[in-house]
């Protein structure tokens, strides 16, 4: 199946849900005086979702495919899908308001084929990350995103008003992971799909490990720079906490579950598949953004060290660089603000330290520890193949 959805199809249907489950300006209960702030919600959900890779949605996609074939729940490789995107008002039965008030809403959610109710699960995860990308750049008080405003600013901008427009933002967070809760479990239920109050615990637990890991991160801004191991250990709980549950973990738990596969046994295999292929997604993320360029990132080089972001890459240098190039860093970081020359230098010491060759071994690793895993999971289904070139995708060719 995840060979026949591409990402149009998704972006599709991730607009089809976003508009059914949000507000609509025209329901009887709106006060009229109120209305354009909700279609100001509305068109800012819609410009919040464009946009990104799909990896995630995919990846639930082909775990879903794998597993019905080493679980024999349905036979998905040999039908042809119609996921073209267009399946009706579904996205739940809870709108923000009553049913029969709200002219975006069917008064009943449509039956879906189970083919249709796993592309619906998968956007749910999409659109919560959406949801959690809009708090983190309120936190980081970020004003781009994907190379154009984040919420927050775009709101600010729309409204004249920071404080309203972060207020709106943090709201409209709020309610895309909402949304995205209502989604899945629609999805997971009475539709085909297997394992309907597992998939729906561990949607939730998703959710509940990304605020965890929000909060750790912040936690480890202030860990001293003083203490390189310290940091390195903790940077990567972070990593395991905010990027792999949802990123990769979620996506293949929920795939496998929804497949028929055993629960117990589709998260222990997630997690043997999924942790170290977040964690080095994540570590591929801090290492191109000091080795990769402006034109093949969209954003300038560097970023991290101008934001003063401690990153596992720091920790590695601060740990082997000599006592002066130590000093230099920690004077560097701990600096109000960075300029470019700062930049250049901490840029050096990376190198000269090993700190990026030590990013591309442990990226390494961790790419062979979760292709193993692969193949000790699924030794004789025929799309495993096309589950390790899925995970492969997370992981720039160069840094496998």
């Amino acid at each position: 199946m995840s060979t026949t959805v591409d990402n149009s199809a998704i972006d599709r249907r991730i607009d089809e849900l976003t508009r059914s489950w949000m507000p609509s300006p025209a329901q009887s209960n709106l006060d009229e005086a109120l209305e354009p702030t909700i279609s100001e919600l509305v068109a800012q959900a819609m410009a919040a979702n464009a946009g990104g890779k799909r990896l995630r949605a995919r990846l639930a996609l082909t775990a879903y495919e794998v597993g019905t074939q080493a679980t024999g729940h349905g036979s998905l490789l040999s039908e042809t899908t119609t996921l073209s995107g267009h399946h009706g008002d579904n996205a739940g039965d809870s709108n923000g308001a009553d049913n029969d008030t709200d002219t975006n809403t069917s008064s009943s959610p449509q039956t879906l084929d189970p083919h249709d109710a796993m592309l619906d699960l998968a956007c749910a995860i999409e659109i919560h990350q959406t949801s959690a990308l809009i708090h983190d750049d309120i936190i980081d008080d970020s004003p781009l995103r994907r190379g154009r405003a984040s919420s927050h600013t775009a709101l600010t901008q729309t409204t004249g008003n920071k404080q309203m427009g972060t207020g709106l933002a943090l709201m409209l967070g709020n309610m895309l992971a909402t949304a995205s809760a209502s989604i899945a479990a629609n999805a997971l239920t009475n539709h085909g799909l297997a394992n309907q109050n597992a998939g729906i615990s561990a949607f939730l637990d998703m959710q509940r490990a990304i605020e965890i890991g929000q909060s750790l991160d912040l936690a480890a801004e202030r860990l001293p720079l003083s203490q390189p191991e310290t940091l390195a250990r903790a940077s990567l709980n972070v990593f395991a906490w905010k990027t792999a549950s949802y990123t990769t973990i979620a996506p293949l738990m929920l795939g496998l579950t929804s497949a028929g596969m055993e629960p117990d046994k589709a998260k222990r295999t997630a997690r043997e598949i999924g942790l170290p292929l977040g964690v080095a997604f994540q570590l591929a993320d801090d290492l191109i953004d000091v080795i990769g360029t402006s034109a093949s990132t969209g954003k300038p080089v560097g970023g991290d060290i101008r934001e003063g972001k401690r990153t596992v890459l720091l920790a590695d240098a601060l740990t082997h660089a000599n006592a002066s190039d130590r000093q230099t860093l920690i004077d560097i970081y701990e600096s109000p603000k960075r300029d470019e020359e700062d930049v250049r230098k901490v840029l050096d010491l990376f190198a000269s330290t090993g700190a990026i060759d030590a990013s591309r071994e442990r990226i390494a690793q961790l790419w062979r520890d979760s292709s193993e895993a692969i193949d000790k999971a699924f030794p004789e289904a025929a799309s495993r193949n096309e589950l390790k070139e899925m995970c492969r995708q997370f992981i720039p060719e160069s840094l496998r």
